[in-house]
C-alpha cells in the first residue's frame, strides 16, 4: 500500500529495532494468539535483534507462554472487577482519556508496530466503539504522528454498519503504514467504505506459517467437532439469546446424531468462552443418551493452536464453527465442514477447495448437514489430496509477505520503501 507523505524515523537500515505487537492477545482467544506465534517466530528468526513487546488485554498470559513483556491495552481493565455502578462508570470514562496518552506513549517508543492477522477490522462478533475500534484509531493516528511504522498484517475486514464504529475502523486502516488481507472479501470490504485498496496486498492468515502435526488420517469413525459460544455478530445484539439457543440446541442433537451412528466426538474449541458449550453438549448427552460410553466423547484442554492441531490430528473429519478451528482443520488436511458464522469461512473453505461443505450457523439445516457430513466422510481421501496441495500453496504465500515485511518496516528510507511497494504493486496481489 501507498506511504506517500509519510516520514520515517531513521534513514538507512534499523539496527535492533522496537518492534510492538498490539491486538486482542493474551485474553482466552488462541486463533489471536497463534497469529502473534507466528509473527514472533518469523521476528525472531529474520530480525532476532528486534526488541519486542506487546499492547493487548492479557500481557502476563502473553508474558507466560511467549516471553513477551508487555502493557495493558486498556487502563480500566485493572478495576474492572472491583468496582461497579457510578465508580465504574467514572472510571471507564477517566480510562479512555489516561489511554490516549498511555497509546501515545506506546507508540512513540516503537520503530514498528504490527497488528497480527485476526479480525481486527471486523463486526462479525459483538463490539463497541469504544473498545478496540477507539484503541487501533489512536494506534494508527499516533504512528502516523511520531513516524512509527503501524502494519496491519494479514487481517480480516468486513462491511460495518454502525456508523461511529466503521468511522473508527476505517480511519485507522487509511493511518496505517501498511495494510494487507487474508482474503479478497476483506480487501473488498475496505475498498467498499472508502479506501483506496489497489496496492493493498492479500496473504494467506499468519495461522499458515505455524508448524503443521505430521500427517495422519486419524482413528477411523471419530468426528472433531468444533464448538463456540455463538450469539450472533455486531447487528444481532437484540435476538443474541435466541441465536445461541438455536445453535446450542442444534449442535446438541447433532452430537446425539453422531453417538446413534457409531461415531466418537472429539470436541474442540477456540476460546475460553466456548467451554460453557462443551459442557452443554456433554450433559446433554448424559441426560438423553445414559448408556453411552464416556470415553466415546472427550474434551481435553488447548492452550495453543499447536495443540489444538495435535488433536484434530488424531480425527479423520471435522465439523467446526470458529474460523481458526476451521483453519487448523483445513491446515493439518482434514477433511472439514464448516458451520460458519461470517463470509470468512465460506471464503477459506473456497480457497481451500471445499465451497460445497458449508453452512452458516445461524440457519443451520440439520438435513443438509447429514447429507454434507456423509459426502465428507465419502471423499476423504480425495479432498485430503487437495487440501495438502492447498497448504503448499499458502506456505509460499506466507514466506512471500514476511519477506515483503522485513523490507518495508526493517529498512528505513523511503526508497527502500517505494521500491518494495511497486514490486509489491505487481507481484503480491491475490498471493496464496
Amino acid at each position: 500500500m501507498t506511504s506517500r507523505g509519510f516520514t520515517g524515523k531513521r534513514e538507512g537500515s534499523i539496527a535492533a529495532p522496537r518492534v510492538g505487537m498490539f491486538g486482542l492477545l493474551g485474553s482466552g482467544n488462541i486463533g489471536n494468539d497463534g497469529s502473534l506465534e507466528a509473527l514472533l517466530t518469523y521476528l525472531r528468526t529474520d530480525h532476532p535483534d528486534a526488541i519486542l513487546d506487546v499492547m493487548c488485554p492479557g500481557p502476563q498470559r502473553v508474558k507466560a507462554q511467549y516471553g513477551v513483556d508487555g502493557i495493558l491495552l486498556q487502563w480500566y481493565t485493572r478495576y474492572a472487577n472491583q468496582t461497579s455502578g457510578v465508580t465504574a462508570f467514572v472510571l471507564k470514562v477517566l480510562g479512555k482519556g489516561i489511554d490516549v496518552f498511555r497509546t501515545a506513549s506506546w507508540v512513540r517508543r516503537h520503530d514498528v508496530v504490527i497488528v497480527p492477522g485476526a479480525g481486527i477490522l471486523e463486526t462479525t462478533l459483538p463490539l463497541r466503539p469504544w473498545g478496540m475500534p477507539y484503541a487501533l484509531f489512536m494506534l494508527c493516528a499516533f504512528g502516523r504522528m511520531f513516524g512509527t511504522k503501524v502494519a496491519l498484517v494479514s487481517v480480516g475486514a468486513n462491511t460495518i454498519n454502525q456508523r461511529l464504529t466503521r468511522w473508527l475502523f476505517i480511519s485507522a486502516a487509511r493511518l496505517a503504514f501498511y495494510r494487507s488481507y487474508r482474503d479478497a472479501q476483506s480487501r473488498d470490504a475496505v475498498r467498499r467504505q472508502g479506501i483506496d485498496t489497489s496496492r493493498d496486498a492479500i496473504y494467506p492468515d499468519l495461522v499458515f506459517a505455524l508448524p503443521t502435526p505430521p500427517p495422519d488420517h486419524g482413528a477411523a469413525q471419530t468426528v472433531g467437532l468444533g464448538v463456540m459460544a455463538y450469539y450472533g455478530g455486531n447487528d444481532d445484539r437484540r435476538a443474541a439469546a435466541g441465536i445461541h439457543a438455536s445453535y446450542a440446541e442444534k449442535i446438541q442433537w447433532f452430537s446425539r446424531w453422531l453417538v446413534d451412528n457409531g461415531r466418537k466426538i472429539r470436541l474442540f474449541i477456540g476460546d475460553d468462552l466456548d467451554e460453557s458449550v462443551v459442557q452443554e453438549i456433554l450433559a446433554d448427552l448424559r441426560a438423553h443418551r445414559p448408556d453411552f460410553e464416556p470415553t466415546w466423547v472427550v474434551a481435553e484442554p488447548t492452550s495453543s493452536l499447536g495443540d489444538l492441531m495435535r488433536q484434530m490430528a488424531s480425527v479423520e473429519t471435522i465439523i467446526a464453527t470458529r474460523y481458526h478451528n476451521v483453519l487448523c482443520a483445513l491446515k493439518v488436511s482434514k477433511p472439514t465442514l464448516s458451520i460458519g458464522y461470517a463470509a470468512k469461512n465460506e471464503s477459506l473453505m473456497a480457497e481451500m477447495g471445499l465451497a460445497e461443505f458449508c453452512q452458516a450457523a445461524r440457519s443451520l439445516d440439520m438435513d443438509l448437514l447429514i447429507k454434507q457430513f456423509t459426502e465428507l466422510e465419502h471423499r476423504s481421501a480425495e479432498l485430503r489430496q487437495t487440501l495438502l496441495e492447498r497448504n503448499a500453496a499458502k506456505t509460499q504465500g506466507i514466506e512471500h509477505q514476511f519477506a515483503m515485511l522485513s523490507t518495508l518496516l526493517f529498512s528505513a528510507g523511503e526508497p527502500a520503501r517505494d521500491r518494495a511497494q511497486e514490486q509489491g504493486r505487481h507481484s503480491r496481489r491475490g498471493v496464496g
